[in-house]
């Protein structure tokens, strides 16, 4: 499940000293005034390094491989890192800041795959494998997941370098083969255990089931990740940090989540003995599914055999049916990462004695007063086969209307990964604050609510006041007009059909 089942997208070195970024000429400015440097916004003082420039996770893009030699990363070894197979020789670095991020690299193919996956499906099917709603609402979690990343040094990363730097006990060869293919191990080992007692432990469920909410089953969902998960995965690989250099273990941590990317889908179904021991298709389906069957099993990452190993196996049989035992029915992105934590709020001061409140938060989401730990397996609610996924109808132009403007908060997004270490924190924050709101718009809009329509009259006003005073922009300057014209046009489009819903709301109460 991508990002430490997803974490974040990215596990770059949170430590680097390029982490300290500079201004540049014109970012977060009005680029159409030509102005002293000095009166830049945090341009001023540009000998010094702002207080927040050490909480930014720099880009690490050229390592030194195992032989010596700068090497920076070849498509051929991306599209590999995504099947876990770029040899020690390739992946090996003396130090943290070497290492590249496999995982931002990887976007493009992570596209391409999506496209492939759909053309395949198409083929075999005759029809696609997902909705616009619910990839659209999964590709707003990634993103969203994605963005402490931005402000945040990465905490699996931050952690693991003082453990390294204070406690270790022993440090293994950084270019052994054999401390390689240990780290490969201990890796996958320590993601097995996160990942089970995530869905054993209700608060930490809490963040982990936005994974799990979509209806769907496909590789927009390997990128449908929590904002809270990673706050807790950290822990889980600390004890490797007492003998295993920080760069082995970075390379890892980034090749099992890739690993989980291609997991996702249906168009693969068997891919004959390797089922026994990798995480494949088959055995993830099983994952995702809410079948009786299906609950609590198969929590590998890589490899299966740590859930054959400790009994939570279990083989692809009746057809899967995908989702939450109890659908949430949202594709707003906020609502998916904090109902859960409101779910349990509720319940803890509702539960009565101190010792079941405290149940409620550290023992299984099925868990109530006299149940046993994970719950009661008959209370898990039955599949007939004809669930319906959480579809609400709108109109075709509705679903262009959303796939055209998540494009482009796509490419801002894009834009702001491969500008942040040049931007002023002002600008940064800005940014984040449109996207947040844009992908909560999304979602407002793939539901129909009645406050859609404003929402988006703010969000495309904001976004075109932004874009004017120049804190945002795209890399085609041919599309400066264009965005100045489809924004403003959209503007009096949602005002005209919010005008038409107040009116026609006055019309009944007459």
């Amino acid at each position: 499940m991508i990002s430490k089942e997803v974490g974040s997208f990215s596990t770059a070195n949170p430590l680097s000293a390029k982490g300290k970024r500079t201004q540049a000429t014109g970012s977060g400015c009005r680029p159409e005034r030509a102005r002293p440097r000095a009166r830049c916004p945090r341009a001023a003082g540009a000998g010094r390094v702002p207080p927040s420039a050490h909480l930014r996770r720099p880009q690490s893009w050229v390592g030194t491989a195992r032989n010596g030699r700068t090497m920076g990363t070849t498509a051929g070894q991306q599209l590999r890192a995504l099947f876990y197979v770029v040899p020690p020789g390739e992946s090996s670095f003396r130090t943290l800041d070497e290492v590249p991020d496999y995982v931002e690299k990887s976007i493009p193919f992570f596209i391409a795959f999506i496209v492939l996956e759909f053309a395949v499906s198409w083929v075999q099917q005759r029809k696609l494998p997902g909705r616009i709603n619910d990839g659209i609402s999964s590709l707003s979690l990634g993103i969203l997941s994605r963005l402490p990343d931005v402000l945040f040094r990465s905490v699996d990363l931050v952690s693991y370098v003082y453990v390294w730097n204070n406690y270790k006990l022993f440090e293994l060869p950084w270019d052994s083969h054999w401390t390689w293919y240990l780290t490969f191990l201990g890796v996958d080992f320590a993601y097995y255990w996160f990942h089970r007692v995530s869905h054993e432990v209700n608060i930490l469920w809490a963040a982990h089931q936005v994974h799990h909410s979509s209806e769907d089953y496909n590789l927009f969902t390997a990128l449908r990740q929590s904002c809270l998960q990673r706050y807790t995965s950290w822990m889980f690989n600390l004890p490797m940090a007492l003998f295993i250099p920080p760069s082995v273990f970075a390379v890892h941590l980034q090749f099992n989540l890739l690993y989980q990317f291609w997991i996702h889908t249906e168009v693969i179904t068997n891919i004959g003995p390797l089922e026994w021991i990798l995480n494949t298709p088959s055995h993830h389906r099983v994952h995702h599914g809410r079948n009786p069957y299906c609950i609590d099993k198969n929590y590998g990452g890589t490899l299966i055999i740590w859930d054959r190993i400790f009994g939570t196996f279990e083989a692809e049989d009746a057809k899967v049916v995908y989702g939450l035992t109890h659908p949430v029915n949202s594709f707003e992105p906020i609502l998916l990462q904090l109902r859960p934590l409101a779910h349990i709020w509720n319940t803890f001061w509702a539960t009565p004695g101190f010792c079941n409140k405290l149940s409620v938060i550290f023992k299984g989401p099925g868990w109530g007063p006299g149940k046993p730990r994970l719950g009661l397996p008959e209370e898990i609610p039955a599949v007939t086969g004809n669930e319906v996924p959480f579809n609400p109808s709108v109109p075709a132009y509705l679903n262009c209307y959303a796939v055209v403007h998540f494009a482009v908060i796509m490419e801002l997004y894009i834009d702001l990964l491969a500008t942040v270490t040049t931007l002023s924190q002002q600008t940064i924050l800005l940014r984040i604050g449109i996207i947040i709101l844009s992908l909560t718009s999304f979602g407002f809009l793939m539901e129909s609510r009645p406050k859609a329509g404003i929402l988006e009259i703010i969000r495309c006003a904001v976004f075109l006041g932004a874009y004017k005073i120049g804190y945002l922009r795209n890399q085609l300057s041919l599309l400066d007009y264009a965005y100045e014209v489809l924004f403003s046009l959209c503007i009096a489009f949602w005002g005209i059909q919010t005008m038409r819903r107040i009116t026609s709301s006055k019309d009944k109460h007459l």
